[in-house]
């Protein structure tokens, strides 16, 4: 190609080649750059079955703004030999590549403006990266913002310094759009789930992480866990009453979950929505009583309370004057996004009171 560069107008560009093999196109030019815009921008570039090297100095194989936001960036079986930059794509609606390979260089790809739809990159590969490049393979660029979801099964070898994406939060306002599943990542041919660069800004936790399944990265576990720190009364008032389990909680493993108030696990996503709920608690009272616990679940929805099952133990006069019931359950439970729950109590024998014991825990979980 020399210094020969590719003007996709507005109408869009169809590339179809023989194989990647057969068909490649190549520019080793320094600050050089393979596919342009006019003035008004591009339409949708589609390609399949070549190769693209643009290995000089500041050069890079794409320049593209999309002329009215609506567009597609899309390629089967192309790869991307010892490219020095992948380039900057502006404002399309959304980007596919299957079968894709990246070899070679530092072949950073940076996403610009307002994507309404996703990225999908599957079945593909990446290796031999540079050594020396910082640049993620997939950039934020300026006033980056991704509405639907980014999604990748790829098999991908990083260079020793390189992220697979630099992409925050912030970048993708809604959960569960950052969905890694499937995937293998290594650095300079290791495997290490614990490695922070591969995404730097974001984390496992976060609200907008689905990971799942993968080898090399460590997965999300959408759930929670509450462990009573510290013992607090809940005074019974009335008999065959329900009221909050009262305790001192402390909340590990929040992953799309946060807790609003004491004992109350909140689900911030909107998948799943189906989860499991286990309890371990040991509640003292008066030997022989029947307690009951059950969950009491705010359904963000209907702006409104739903008593959610119902267990109920004897209370065992134990050995040394210990008074305790043992409630170890599990609840299925559905929780869509806003909804939260904590435990209610009832003495179905009179008004003595109760005490949730110091460790009790439940864990959320999806099923």
């Amino acid at each position: 190609m020399g210094t020969q560069t590719i003007e996709v107008p507005a109408g869009g560009l169809t590339l179809n080649g023989g194989s990647f093999d057969v068909s490649q196109l190549i520019s080793t030019e320094d600050n050089y750059t393979m596919f342009t815009s006019p003035v008004g921008g591009s339409g949708n570039v589609l390609g399949q079955d070549y190769s693209v090297t643009t290995s000089g100095v500041n050069s890079k194989v794409y320049d593209l703004t999309d002329a009215t936001g609506f567009n597609a960036f899309e390629f089967q079986r192309v790869n991307y030999n010892d490219c020095t930059s992948l380039g900057d794509i502006y404002n399309y609606r959304q980007g596919l590549e299957g079968g894709t390979g990246r070899f070679g260089g530092s072949p950073s790809l940076t996403l610009h403006g307002t994507w309404l739809g996703g990225y999908r990159i599957t079945t593909s590969i990446v290796r031999g990266m540079s050594d020396t490049t910082t640049e993620p393979l997939f950039k934020v660029g300026t006033a980056f913002v991704m509405y639907s979801r980014f999604l990748t099964d790829i098999n991908c070898d990083l260079g020793t310094l390189q992220p697979f994406s630099d992409v925050s939060p912030t970048e993708l306002p809604n959960p569960s759009t950052l969905q890694i599943n499937g995937a293998i990542f290594t650095r300079d041919d290791v495997s290490n789930p614990s490695d922070t660069n591969i995404f730097p800004n974001i984390t496992k936790a976060d609200l907008a992480s689905a990971r799942e399944n993968n080898i090399g990265l460590l997965n999300t576990f959408v759930g929670a866990r509450a462990r009573v720190s510290s013992e607090n009364l809940t005074v019974i008032s009335a008999g065959s009453t329900w009221y909050t389990l009262n305790g001192i909680w402390t909340t590990t493993n929040l992953e799309h979950f946060d807790s609003p108030a004491q004992g109350q696990l909140r689900h911030l996503g909107n998948s799943p929505r189906d989860f499991k709920v286990t309890t371990n608690f040991t509640i003292e009272s008066q030997a022989n009583n029947e307690v009951g616990i059950r969950i009491q679940k705010w359904d963000n929805s209907t702006g409104s309370f739903v008593a959610w099952g119902s267990r109920v133990r004897q209370i065992n006069s134990l050995v040394g004057g210990r008074d305790v019931g043992f409630y170890n359950f599990s609840f299925n439970i559905t929780l869509d996004q806003g909804d939260y729950l904590y435990f209610q109590v009832v003495n179905n024998s009179g008004n003595k009171n109760v005490t949730l014991e110091l460790n009790s825990d439940m864990l959320i979980e999806r099923r």
